[in-house]
């Protein structure tokens, strides 16, 4: 009896006519109830979705003959497109001559604004049209810098010809041969320290907008980057002499600052040795202990080398960087270029040429938190990206009497002066010492080509002895 029950055994009522023409004219979506799948979260749905224009996509019954129609459209438009004859415009294109002899490109006709960050003016020779002999200045380019315009269509260059025809009217003036991109890879790499690897590398560089030049000049026409900013290890002459003033500078104080002070007490001690107190923290105690040097002052083991491969070759200079190729400034990076397949991994000697001549870096700027900003009150970015309000700022521009006074206190002794300054050093951010030890005191730049992959590397020089855990 209970199995009966179970079994649904619901019969159909008969319709009547207006109801028949009703369920006729009903839409069956809503029998079929709500599409749940709609809502779903976009993660949650089993569809791959679909990004950008897809031409043909591969399907379980095979391609259609369409799809294999929109495919063979496709490969024959990218055909046409590599087969298309590059043209330039006549008011951007240089015209030069390739002297192998000098292994250099004078440029007679300089055109476009590719002109104005490479070639340099060298005072020549050359032969007038009455056949006397004068002296002027032409533009010449480096066998990298010739290759790079004529590769890029910027330069139409020819070989300079030196047969002689017969002013007969047979011949025609000839003044060159045109070069093509073949022949100058051929005639210009491998002239003035030219390698493969090394125009691989400038041309990758001058793609990315730097402006790059020789580190060492060929000529003596070729113009020298500016000098790096004296380091402080040449500054140690007169960084001693600092701090003996500072130390006589800071025990006067100690004597004369209690007098002047108004809070002031009688019973206090006086004391005289307050210029030995640096000798009596732990820094001072750890580093009179050690007896094995430490730093990068510490001379190393010198032993007779060849030619390092290790040498500096390029100057660069990031594309903000005001360049003026007759006086370039002190370059932003000096980058050495090697083989990857041919040169082993720079030894510690070979590090230390290469930073000897880099300049020191700056510290790290302290990573600046901003400041909980007070409802009504507007702020401003500063250069440093903190939010700075505007009655601070106007405030500033105001002169006040306390401004006054510590302005007349600038004119006193400095033992003469109070100690409020103390409490604005303690405000001050500290810079995070790893981020020092992770970017270093200096640092070298090494590009490796390997079959004309370019990998770009840094080296820095630690500066582990002056943080706060040595």
């Amino acid at each position: 009896m209970d199995d009966n029950l179970e079994q649904p055994n619901a019969e159909a009522k008969p319709l009547l006519g207006n109801e028949a023409e009703e369920e006729d004219q009903s839409s069956g979506d809503d029998d079929e109830g709500p599409d749940w799948t709609k809502l779903m979260p976009a993660s949650s749905r089993p569809i791959i979705p679909k990004r950008g224009d897809k031409e043909f996509e591969p399907l379980k019954q095979g391609g259609s003959g369409l799809q294999q129609h929109i495919l063979l459209r496709s490969r024959n438009a990218m055909f046409e497109a590599l087969r298309a004859t590059r043209t330039i415009s006549n008011k951007t294109v240089s015209y030069g001559t390739w002297h192998p002899t000098l292994a250099r490109v004078s440029v007679a006709v300089p055109r476009g604004t590719s002109m104005n960050n490479v070639g340099h003016t060298v005072p020549r020779e050359m032969v007038m049209p009455d056949g006397t002999m004068k002296t002027q200045k032409r533009l010449e380019l480096l066998p990298e810098e010739g290759v790079y315009l004529i590769e890029r269509g910027s330069l139409m260059c020819w070989k300079e010809y030196t047969i002689e025809y017969p002013n007969d009217g047979t011949f025609e003036s000839v003044t060159g041969i045109p070069m093509t991109v073949q022949q100058a890879y051929t005639e210009m790499i491998g002239t003035e320290d030219l390698t493969m690897d090394r125009y691989q590398v400038y041309a990758y560089l001058k793609r990315l907008g730097y402006s790059v030049t020789r580190s060492k000049p060929p000529n003596a026409f070729y113009p020298v980057a500016g000098l790096y900013p004296p380091s402080m290890s040449a500054l140690s002459s007169s960084y001693i002499l600092q701090r003996i003033f500072s130390t006589f500078s800071s025990w006067i104080s100690g004597i004369f600052s209690p007098l002047f002070s108004r809070a002031f007490d009688w019973w206090r001690p006086l004391r005289i040795n307050r210029w030995l107190r640096s000798e009596k923290n732990h820094s001072f105690m750890f580093r009179s202990l050690r007896f094995i040097p430490s730093g990068h002052k510490v001379p190393i083991h010198s032993h007779t080398e060849t030619t390092s491969p290790y040498e500096p070759f390029f100057n660069l200079y990031k594309p903000p960087t005001p360049f003026k190729k007759s006086a370039p400034p002190p370059p932003d990076y000096q980058m050495v270029v090697v083989n990857a397949r041919t040169t082993p991994m720079p030894s510690l000697s070979e590090l230390t040429a290469i930073y000897d001549n880099a300049p020191e870096l700056p510290l790290p700027l302290p990573r600046v938190r901003n400041p909980s900003q007070i409802q009504g009150v507007s702020y401003k970015k500063n250069a440093a990206g903190a939010n700075i309000p505007l009655e601070s700022r106007t405030t500033k521009e105001t002169i006040t009497p306390s401004m006054t006074i510590g302005a007349a206190n600038g004119l006193m002794p400095s033992w003469f002066s109070s100690r409020t300054s103390a409490p604005s050093k303690q405000n001050e951010r500290r810079v995070n010492p790893f981020a020092v030890l992770r970017q270093g005191t200096k640092t070298a730049i090494v590009a490796t080509v390997d079959a004309g992959t370019i990998n770009i590397f840094r080296f820095a020089q630690g500066a582990f002895e002056t943080g706060p855990w040595y």
